[in-house]
């Protein structure tokens, strides 16, 4: 199979936000866009990560391209508020924004959830989301127009049992961006989302190759396999690029077919950390 042909260059004095930069599917985006000549700040909470990050994609930077991090909370506003101001320095404007930030927790049925993780997922989620539209958009705005792209997942859409919050904080990502798309598109500022499937960062790493939690995610995938996280980079690096600049409002599946299917089956581990009674519906 030939290799996929990306753009050379074509976003040489853009400036662009990628939250969760830090490592996985994040540092894969700010890479890409920073090798077709983007100004790219990264954030996350974790300043040697970010660093080490920086250090890859300054390797792979070309075109004019650029990276800058800072340690960022996007649940906190004036830690969003702070990024978005240092994200302007380079050039003076800001371009677009992947929010990458996102993560879930809480595994279990609904009826065992802990409120305050399920409040943290929906935090850092949905809240984290809808800071970084509420702190990109006025700059992107003055400056003509830009591109907002949301980190959506297929749980935002398929059945993932046991997922908790991270099922419900992704579908609100996905309409947010809806919604957005609508609200900002006379001001020229597109925003679209990406619902990865399975893709192999550090956090799928946790799921044994031989269980059955991994077979089900394969046997549910047409083509056989699990993505990687530049297969995500290179389709946020269309939609931040003016070769989209006709798309708005839209959820992308990155997933090698499996919205095309079921989703996973996490039975082994809920079982596993809960008991057999409490996944029927009884209180342990």
């Amino acid at each position: 199979m030939a290799e996929a042909v990306r753009p050379a260059g074509g976003l040489e004095g853009r400036t662009v936000i990628v939250t969760g930069g830090g490592t996985g599917i994040g540092r894969a985006c700010a890479e890409r866009l920073a090798a077709d000549g983007a100004a790219v700040t990264i954030c996350g909470r974790t300043e040697s990560k970010l660093q080490e990050a920086a250090a890859r994609i300054k390797a792979v930077a070309d075109c004019g391209g650029s990276v800058q991090h800072v340690v960022t909370d996007v649940t906190d506003e004036d830690d969003v508020k702070r990024l978005v101001a240092r994200a302007l320095e380079p050039t003076g404007k800001l371009d677009g924004c992947v929010a990458n930030a996102g993560g879930g927790g809480g595994m279990g049925p609904y009826h065992v959830q802990d409120t305050q993780e399920f409040l943290r997922v929906l935090h850092l989620n949905v809240l984290g989301t809808m800071l970084c539209v509420k702190h990109t958009v006025p700059p992107m705005v003055e400056a003509g127009g830009g591109s907002f792209v949301g980190m959506s997942s297929i749980a935002g859409h398929q059945t993932h049992l046991y997922f908790g919050a991270y099922t419900v904080g992704k579908a609100g990502i996905e309409q947010m961006m809806r919604n957005a798309a609508d609200e900002y598109g006379a001001q020229q500022v597109r925003f679209n989302a990406i619902r990865p499937g399975f893709v192999a960062t550090e956090i799928m790493e946790g799921i044994p190759r031989e269980s059955e939690v991994y077979q089900s995610y394969i046997t549910q995938t047409p083509m056989g396999d699990v993505g990687q996280p530049d297969d995500v980079g290179h389709l946020a690096r269309f939609l931040i690029g003016p070769e989209s600049r006709w798309i708005t409002g839209q959820i992308i599946n990155v997933d090698g077919g499996h919205s095309l299917r079921r989703g996973p089956d996490f039975t082994q581990f809920a079982e596993a950390a809960h008991g057999r009674a409490v996944l029927d519906g009884k209180l342990p």
